[in-house]
């Protein structure tokens, strides 16, 4: 089994940063790929970022060019870095874990809540 604990959620204004963590025990040789997915209210939940051991990586059309998504293999820990905050991104973030990075891994985090006021 794999534990994932996220940190780092809190409010901001629209236009500030937050940066989100996510850390990874247990049997973590089984993960290769680790990501964040966010679910608003009344809504699916939806990719935000997914990287592998080799550091590739997909992000959702909606972040590109504001969110970067990065890890530390030795201590499975991932970061997803968030600026230029909107109102739209307000939303649980669960971190996600698994073999590859173009699949949902069957790991999840309790989630963190990031709220962005306009």
């Amino acid at each position: 089994q794999v534990q994932l604990v996220e940190s780092g959620g809190g409010l901001v204004q629209a236009g500030g940063s937050l940066r989100l963590s996510c850390a990874a025990s247990g049997s973590t040789s089984s993960i290769n790929a680790m990501g964040w997915y966010r679910q608003a209210p009344g809504k699916q939940r939806e990719l935000v970022a997914r990287i592998n051991r080799g550091d590739n990586t997909n992000y959702s059309d909606s972040v590109k060019g504001r969110f970067t998504i990065s890890r530390v293999n030795a201590n499975n820990t991932v970061f997803l870095q968030m600026n230029s905050l909107k109102p739209e991104d307000t939303a649980v973030y669960y971190c996600n874990a698994g073999s590859w990075l173009g699949i949902t891994g069957p790991y999840w985090g309790q989630g963190t809540q990031v709220t962005v006021s306009s």
